[in-house]
């Protein structure tokens, strides 16, 4: 399959002067079509700086960034939001749900901002929302819903759009165990049903066992890489927690 995201040479600097601080440090690596895979790492290694980029809230200091053919280093401020608008859905520990439209007008929402035909719009709910099973909660608000069910709809917003690329910011954060199960459980389904590209930043190696492939940062530097290969999860787990101990057991496993 092709690669949807590619990034090559990465670095990302903060301060000033002689007070400098490089977050990402020379990265380079690619996501193809269809991929699930994460990121793991300690606090402090990279991983928010390195999703940020991606995501277009931040610029990289060097390198270039490449996703679905488009170079974001090019772009203007402006190209930058419709980009971001078009090609890249998100997903956070919070469910940024409104609290005052219904779960179906909540996924709705992207292609309302885009004005697309309400035909089409309804299309798209009724695939995004069968796929991920929950056709029986659109006409409820958020505050009736479970936190799994809540989350399970703003990743149904976040693919409404068909994006090249998904985003995932610690999404099971919020969440007791039982429910990132079920969200977990969600986004292989993203991944099988609608063939999602998904990047996750992730602190908890059980969510990261759910990856097809997990890249570990140390030092806002890519350390290692965990592919699933024939793998069950259950050995995926415990790949992880392998490649956590000889990172030095600093990835944020609680």
């Amino acid at each position: 399959m092709r690669e949807i995201l590619r990034l090559t040479n990465v670095t990302k600097y903060y301060g000033r002067g002689s007070v400098v601080t490089k977050a990402l440090d020379g990265i380079s690596f690619g996501v193809r079509e269809g991929e699930f895979a994460a990121i793991m790492g300690a606090s402090g290694s990279g991983k928010s700086t390195l999703l940020n980029v991606i995501a277009t809230i931040d610029r990289a200091s060097s390198g270039d960034i490449c996703i679905r053919g488009k170079h974001l280093s090019g772009m203007k401020e402006k190209e930058l939001a419709a980009f971001r608008r078009d090609e890249l859905g998100f997903i956070f520990q919070e469910y940024n749900l409104l609290d005052t439209l219904t779960i179906g007008e909540n996924i709705m929402l992207p292609l309302n901002l885009k004005r697309e035909a309400l035909r089409k719009t309804e299309e798209e709910l009724e695939r995004v929302a069968a796929a991920l099973g929950i056709k029986d909660q659109l006409g409820k608000f958020p505050w009736e819903l479970s936190g799994g069910q809540r989350q399970r709809a703003a990743c149904a917003r976040a693919l409404i759009t068909a994006p090249a690329l998904v985003l995932a910011d610690e999404p099971t954060g919020a969440l007791d165990s039982r429910n990132s199960r079920l969200l977990m459980e969600t986004f292989a389904m993203m991944h099988e049903k609608l063939q999602a590209t998904v990047l996750m930043v992730t602190h908890d190696p059980v969510v990261g066992s759910y990856a097809e492939r997990v890249l570990f940062l140390k030092d806002g530097q890519i350390w290692s890489e965990v592919n699933r290969g024939g793998r069950t999860r259950k050995e995926m787990y415990q790949a992880i927690l392998s490649a956590t101990a000889a990172l030095g057991g600093e990835t944020d496993v609680f």
